[in-house]
């Protein structure tokens, strides 16, 4: 049985998860989230209140299950989608990290991001940032992403937001 997480583990996860999709590794990436993931990053309602149900309100990515992310994963690296052609190059700063709740099975974990992006098509620069909420689950004797909601604060976007790039 495992001991509930700590904050080091979770910056560990959180750290390692940016490193995977920055450096492209996306096959290890993918092997960090749960089979029932749930990868969702709602939309502002208005200036103050987010979109809560992705079934029934708009949202500006919003994935069930690693099945879903591995086709996005697949589209966005196969040459055939316009919009990831090339795919820009990004960093991740995430900082902040918080665990705000944790036992032996689950764990609820906070932190704030920055993504730097360099879009080689055009040129220029943009910076995405923001707050992750996730909730994390022991499972296979390693903890493993269940759920990643990203609350995007400049969501004026200035061009296609992906899951590489928040």
């Amino acid at each position: 049985m495992s001991a509930p997480l700590t904050r080091a583990e979770a910056e560990e996860l959180l750290y390692r998860e940016a490193l995977l999709i920055d450096s492209r590794r996306w096959d290890e990436w993918l092997a960090m989230f749960c089979d029932d993931i749930e990868f969702h990053m709602p939309a502002w309602r208005d200036e103050t209140t987010l979109t809560q149900d992705p079934d029934r309100e708009l949202s500006l990515i919003y994935y069930r299950g690693r099945r879903n992310l591995e086709d996005r994963v697949m589209r966005a690296t196969s040459g055939l989608s316009t919009a990831s052609t090339p795919l820009p190059r990004a960093v991740h700063a995430v900082t902040n990290v918080l665990v705000l709740a944790a036992d032996r099975k689950e764990a609820h974990v906070s932190a704030c991001f920055t993504c730097h992006r360099y879009d080689v098509r055009f040129g220029r620069a943009e910076v995405f940032f923001g707050r992750y909420d996730y909730g994390l689950r022991h499972e296979g004797g390693a903890w493993k992403i269940a759920r990643k909601t990203i609350v995007l604060l400049n969501d004026t976007i200035p061009t296609v937001a992906d899951i590489f790039s928040v």
